[in-house]
């Protein structure tokens, strides 16, 4: 695969969408009758060769070659040739959560039962295939306009309390590491413990806590006193951060519950709860509401 100057290999580079620390996510055209548009992952230069950076883009891909869902985006595959390392993905123009959150908080409000249940389905779709996803937090989901929701990122996805081989040893190179975001890990994640599908039920409390209050459930005047926060402390009273109802309220603390088998089994079940409970105190629902 080699790069030209608008060509990565067999892929026409359009615009760049969005670059992270280590990845740039580019709009491109698949060359061919087709000429799909499509979205490419790309390694940065200076992590081309990094194995272990590229056995999460290798293990992105294979995680995702098994998801076919509406709220879950369509992975099509790794390349790596030439040693140029990338994932081909479908194309996507919205733009994730956390960014929504922070510049359009009333389509959020408004649409928040659309977004919550888009999220659930996704990762309940994740699960239903056997994958923890270890780092659910509202950067790892896309919303448009519409409220539709993809999940995404699936670098550090494990298989539910399996021995570690493959990326999870490469992880485990890494000193100290836990896998996961600060402000969403489960407490099991926090001790590198088992993880299952519960710790994804952690993580999309705190998730769902932020949409609606605004902020995330704990922050730490260091990442060991936020850490110690998600171990030790009980999570803060929705109902009194926002206008969520005391129904409500109480959901979400189940998810967040330390202990997890004091959480929701899977998401099925959180998704059944949450179909039947009013999410806002009565004459606290925001303008152009929807439900469904």
């Amino acid at each position: 695969m080699s790069v030209g100057r608008n060509f990565i290999g067999p892929f026409q580079l359009l615009r760049l969408i969005r670059a992270g620390s280590t990845t740039q996510v580019w709009e491109a055209l698949r060359a061919g009758k087709s000429k799909d548009r499509i979205a490419l992952k790309v390694l940065l230069q200076e992590y081309r060769t990094d194995k272990y950076e590229i056995e999460q883009l290798r293990h992105e891909a294979n995680v995702g070659k098994e998801l076919r869902h509406p709220n879950v985006i369509s992975i099509f595959g790794f390349h790596e040739d030439e040693g140029l390392p990338l994932v081909a993905m479908e194309l996507s123009t919205a733009r994730n959560l956390k960014i929504e959150l922070r510049e359009n908080a009333d389509h959020i409000k408004s649409n928040v039962p659309l977004i919550i249940r888009g999220c659930a389905k996704g990762l309940e779709h994740l699960h239903s295939k056997g994958w923890v996803h270890c780092d659910v937090k509202p950067d790892n989901f896309l919303v448009d306009d519409d409220a539709n929701i993809k999940l995404i990122d699936f670098s550090i996805a494990v298989k539910a309390k399996k021995k570690k081989t493959g990326l999870a040893k490469l992880l485990s190179r890494k000193p100290k590491l836990s896998k996961g975001t600060r402000s969403y890990m489960s407490p099991e994640q926090i001790r590198r413990e088992n993880t299952d599908l519960r710790s994804d039920i952690y993580g999309l409390g705190c998730v769902v806590f932020e949409l609606l209050a605004g902020r995330t459930p704990f922050t730490g005047n260091s990442p060991n006193d936020l850490l110690n926060k998600h171990l030790y402390s009980s999570p803060p009273s929705l109902e009194a951060s926002s206008d969520a109802s005391s129904e409500f309220a109480a959901i979400v603390k189940k998810m967040m519950a330390k202990d997890p088998d004091k959480r929701f089994d899977d998401m099925r079940q959180f998704i059944d709860v949450f179909e039947r409970t009013e999410i806002f105190k009565a004459g606290k629902r925001p303008p152009n509401y929807r439900r469904r």
